[in-house]
């Protein structure tokens, strides 16, 4: 027996080589994965699939590892760093509906574990989440970016060894932000790209975007293996030149 993974996209592809590692685990990795461009329909096709797992997990006595957010949908209005214990009033429609699924699935009453990713960045990563359409935009020869606007960015490697390390302590009913904890300024993303793939763009600025940082106070207390990750204001520039040296030329050459 081994995890199942529910969907066959970039994270559940990057799951796979763990399943024979959590047999009693169910890894829904499913779902809506795009803040901008989701709807109701969509969204109502996540709850739907949430609670179909989860009636099986209580049934069969298996944990639920669920994947919501800890972007600016999530803390964008949390006064300080974004913890798990945090008050929070979402700041986007889809950061509501991941914390409506966080508390749908508390209520469910299936053994589970939710935790709040930062943006996975990653070879073979769709073309809508954010690195990748970047690069699209850049290679046009322009860029929009919103002046106040962050981003967590996290090498889904080291997601994967986070999850791994998290599921092996039997986890059950715990949140937890899976993050770098540095919350780098879009602008400076577009810096690092400009400059290792040799473009000179235009960029269009929006008065817009919040800037929040996600604690990671949990995380590295729970997986300590995190302070050898390389966490820290320059974590984000290695993370964007593994993506460049191994995402399709299409969009990184």
């Amino acid at each position: 027996m081994t995890m199942e993974i529910l969907g066959n996209g970039f994270l559940a592809r990057n799951l796979s080589p763990l399943a024979h590692r959590h047999p009693g685990t169910v890894a829904m990795a499913a779902g809506v994965s795009w803040a901008s461009g989701t709807s109701d329909a969509d969204f109502a096709r996540e709850a739907a699939l949430l609670a179909q797992a989860a009636d099986r997990c209580r049934a069969t006595g298996r944990r639920l590892l669920f994947f919501s957010t800890a972007a600016t949908g999530m803390y964008g209005a949390v006064d300080g760093p974004g913890r798990e214990d945090s008050p929070i009033t979402p700041c986007t429609p889809y950061g509501a509906h991941k914390l409506a699924l966080e508390r749908q699935l508390q209520d469910s009453g299936a053994d589970h574990l939710i935790l709040r990713l930062g943006h996975l960045v990653g070879a073979g990563q769709p073309p809508h989440q954010l690195i990748p359409a970047l690069i699209q935009q850049m290679r046009k020869g322009s860029v929009r970016i919103q002046r106040a606007a962050v981003r967590d960015l996290i090498d889904v490697r080291d997601v994967v060894t986070v999850i791994d390390r998290l599921l092996a302590q039997g986890l059950c009913g715990e949140t937890v932000n899976v993050a770098s904890g540095t919350a780098v300024p879009v602008e400076r993303i577009v810096d690092h790209l400009e400059t290792r793939l040799g473009l000179s763009v235009r960029r269009r600025y929006e008065e817009a975007g919040a800037h929040h940082v996600i604690s990671t106070e949990k995380l590295r207390a729970l997986v300590p293996e995190t302070a050898a990750m390389g966490f820290g204001p320059g974590y984000y520039r290695r993370v964007l030149d593994a993506f460049i040296a191994t995402a399709d030329p299409s969009t990184a050459a």
